[in-house]
């Protein structure tokens, strides 16, 4: 400590005159004091950051589990893990297919998670088997808190997380007063005595030994005042403290210093406050501290280098252990809770490499909020929980990161100079409309342009479903098993003769619905589009959710027009959810400062097409999967349940490859940003990326089954006439709308009846035949 020699020569007569003068001095500038502390009461939110999480982590039994994607979770909210049969808060174990892991408490939208120990058992395919406490309670669910995705940078370099005084614990509110000031709900913002006390304390060390400011002078000068040094500065602070404590209760004071103490440094910025110290330190809301964690962040605030238990545990311990005794030598806590307290480790959350995903989703939530709440919607303190699966957004950015530097190995022309090649992945729920996973390019350091949202591009096929939800559920007639020519075409248009081909060139004759669509033909389908009409398509993809601009050509059909990924997924998972369009989400909650809900997630939507229409393109596009441009899906490895379509266009400029489980929407693009050719269809370059994410999501067997409406008909049909089969002519099972299955039957004894009916008239009178024949010989016998 520095010595300070001239109080060596003081009087205790003269300190105290010092004093009186001090204390005189405080009536002079009051009014100055109040009027300051009047203009910037309760400004103590204004330099906190706004924060985006991921959703939280939870697994019911039944739900399938990357346990590789488990442990990495665990690893990113900084769990330690051990191989003790013991696991404390912070920590977990794995011992085969069980995993221990001591959950800490997080403040959820609109309740407090508490925590606590859960033992997770997963089966042989695993899924959760079943969920239980420590005590072998069984839980109904599994949770971990939210990931913080993105804080934005901030000019005041602070990072704080305001908290209510009622949130904090007793034990750490005993503990600050005891540390910082015994005697604050005593005395009125300048404690005299304590003043005179330490006085004496340092004439008689012949240094500072003792500091004599309350915990309302510190908040005054770490609020208010610069960090310079001099005789009026301490007037001043002594002068306003008084004011302050004249204005407002010590509650409002003391959640104000709590707020405002300065204890840790976070690389750039520095942690202030108890709130977000708690998580910064332990990982945990600042109501789920115990005692020693309590005794800990008190000690901490005389010097937060010197005492950090980043950098000095030792210290930090020592320092932690005296809090504690002073607390049990005031009789505030047992000699058992000492005890207790002081053998306990210190439990420090584990730092880990800061891995900030989903940026390209949190500009677009940002960007939500600045056109919902306005200019200053970023520097209000929100705590803004997003729709972001975090297990999902890894294997996206892995998906899309390893999916293009394959394609670039296997093709080394697509290292274009400047220009990297692109790549962009959106997965929603369909059901809710909620974004799971967002990645709008392949390095958002490089470019933050959000090509899964902003870029508009040729969806080329991948447009033909909608086309086909626009022929199947009108009243144009076309069925599954509708014939189409797969004949030239050619069409007048104002600009100019237009003649589609299909992507091999060669021309089929006749095929049905399903097989064009399958197999991605572009003149039958074309066909289609002309007889439909333009006009309807456009208003169909309206409806499915697509925006921009839709021009009624007729290379619509094609997918001439431009769309964003994120569009045509949504139009994709309308089929998935049975027709059902849910409004996009970004947010399950926004909370206020201290945890208040300001906004929260509500489902809504509407019923844009009928269940039967969906089911039936549905039915289309898992053919094509399995028989189709999806196959390779087949070869990768993934056997569940899936309906997809690929996508390019003129020139392989861009590859493309939509589809959807019964519970996820994923699309994929891929292309240049100046729009070269990619060289390979959405098969080639789109698919293996697609495929990637896919099995990462819902693993090699998919989320579910995709079920017929009660309405859908299955009728057996010929597929070489479109007809029913019947004897002589053996069919395939394919689903109608109730009552447009073909009635005409492919069978050679099919024929009109006198009254015009259609039916089997020549089969029925050569049964007859039969029958009458074979009972007149059992009648002569």
């Amino acid at each position: 400590m520095r010595r300070v020699p001239w109080l060596r020569h003081q009087s205790t007569t003269t300190l105290l005159v010092t004093a009186g003068v001090v204390c005189a001095a405080l009536a002079q500038v009051a009014i100055a004091g109040e009027a300051l502390w009047r203009a910037r009461l309760g400004h103590e939110i204004t330099d906190t950051p706004i924060r985006f999480y991921a959703r939280p982590t939870v697994l019911y039994p039944g739900a399938r589990v990357d346990t590789d994607r488990l442990g990495q979770t665990l690893h990113d909210l900084g769990y330690r893990a051990v191989r003790s049969s013991r696991v404390d808060v912070g920590e977990f174990a794995r011992r085969g297919r069980t995993w221990t892991v001591g959950r800490r408490g997080f403040r959820a939208p609109g309740h407090l998670d508490s925590g606590g120990v859960a033992v997770l058992t997963l089966d042989y395919n695993d899924r959760v088997r079943g969920i239980r406490d420590a005590r072998g309670h069984r839980l109904p669910y599994f949770s971990l808190e939210p990931q913080l995705l993105h804080s934005p940078a901030r000019s005041t370099h602070v990072d704080r997380i305001p908290v209510r005084l009622a949130d904090v614990p007793s034990s750490l509110i005993a503990a600050v007063l005891t540390v910082e000031d015994q005697r604050f709900y005593q005395h009125r913002g300048v404690d005299v005595s304590r003043i005179v006390g330490a006085t004496v304390a340092n004439v008689k060390a012949g240094r500072v030994v003792q500091g004599a400011s309350t915990i309302t002078q510190q908040l005054v000068k770490n609020r208010f005042l610069s960090s310079r040094r001099t005789p009026v500065r301490k007037v001043r602070e002594a002068a306003m403290a008084a004011v302050l404590e004249r204005r407002h209760s010590k509650d409002e004071i003391l959640e104000a210093y709590l707020n405002q103490i300065y204890l840790a440094q976070d690389g750039a910025y520095a942690i202030h406050g108890v709130g977000r110290a708690s998580q910064f330190f332990f990982g945990k809301d600042v109501s789920q501290l115990d005692l020693a964690e309590s005794a800990l962040l008190a000690g901490i605030i005389k010097g937060p280098s010197l005492y950090s238990p980043v950098r000095h545990p030792e210290a930090a311990r020592a320092r932690r252990n005296l809090v504690l005794g002073l607390l049990r030598d005031r009789e505030l806590i047992s000699a058992e809770a000492f005890e207790g307290a002081v053998e306990a480790p210190l439990r420090l959350r584990e730092r880990s490499a800061r891995t900030r995903r989903g940026r390209y989703f949190v500009d677009y939530v940002a960007a939500e909020l600045l056109a919902s709440q306005g200019a200053n919607a970023l520097q209000t303190g929100l705590s803004v929980f997003t729709t972001l699966d975090l297990t999902l957004q890894r294997a996206a950015e892995d998906a899309v990161q390893e999916g293009l530097e394959r394609l670039e190995r296997a093709y080394p022309r697509l290292r274009a100079e400047g220009v990297p090649l692109q790549a962009a992945l959106v997965a929603l729920n369909p059901h809710t409309g909620e974004i799971l996973a967002m990645v709008g390019g392949r390095d958002y350091a490089e470019s933050q342009y959000n090509r899964a949202v902003h870029a508009r591009r040729q969806p080329g096929s991948a447009f033909k479903p909608i086309v086909a939800v626009a022929a199947l559920s009108g009243k144009s007639g076309f069925t599954l098993a509708t014939p189409l020519a797969d004949e030239p075409l050619a069409v007048e248009t104002p600009a100019g003769l237009w003649q589609p081909a299909n992507y091999d060139g060669q021309f089929r004759g006749r095929v049905s619905f399903r097989e064009a669509l399958e197999r991605s033909l572009n003149v039958p389908l074309a066909r289609v589009g002309l007889e439909v009409g333009p006009e309807r398509i456009v208003s169909t993809a309206r409806s499915l959710g697509v925006r921009g601009t839709l021009q009624p050509v007729p290379s619509l059909a094609l997918g001439s027009s431009e769309v964003s990924p994120f569009d045509l997924t949504r139009a994709f998972g309308v089929l998935a959810a049975e027709g059902y369009r849910a409004n996009a989400q970004t947010t399950l909650a926004v909370l206020g400062p201290y945890g208040e809900v300001v906004s929260q997630f509500e489902r809504d939507g509407e019923r844009v097409i009928g269940a039967a229409a969906a089911y039936l393109v549905t039915s289309a596009l898992e053919g094509a999967v399995n028989r189709g441009t999806g196959r390779g899906l087949r070869s990768m490895g993934y056997r569940g349940p899936l309906a997809a379509k690929s996508g390019t266009t003129n020139e392989y400029r861009d590859a493309w490859f939509i589809g959807y489980t019964p519970n996820l929407a994923i699309g994929v693009w891929v292309g240049f940003d100046d729009g070269r050719s990619v060289g390979l269809p959405g098969s080639g370059a789109a698919l293996p990326i697609f495929g990637r994410f896919l099995l990462g999501a819902v693993g090699r067997y998919g989320d579910g089954d995709f079920y017929p409406p009660r309405d859908i008909e299955v009728v057996e049909i010929d597929p070489h006439t479109g007809l029913r089969a019947g004897p002589g002519c053996r069919g395939e099972a394919e689903v109608f709308l109730p009552g447009t299955a073909p009635e005409e039957s492919c069978a050679p004894y099919w024929a009109s009846s006198r009254d015009g009916r259609r039916g089997w008239s020549g089969f029925e009178r050569d049964l007859r035949r039969f029958f009458e024949g074979l009972r007149r010989r059992l009648e002569r016998n």
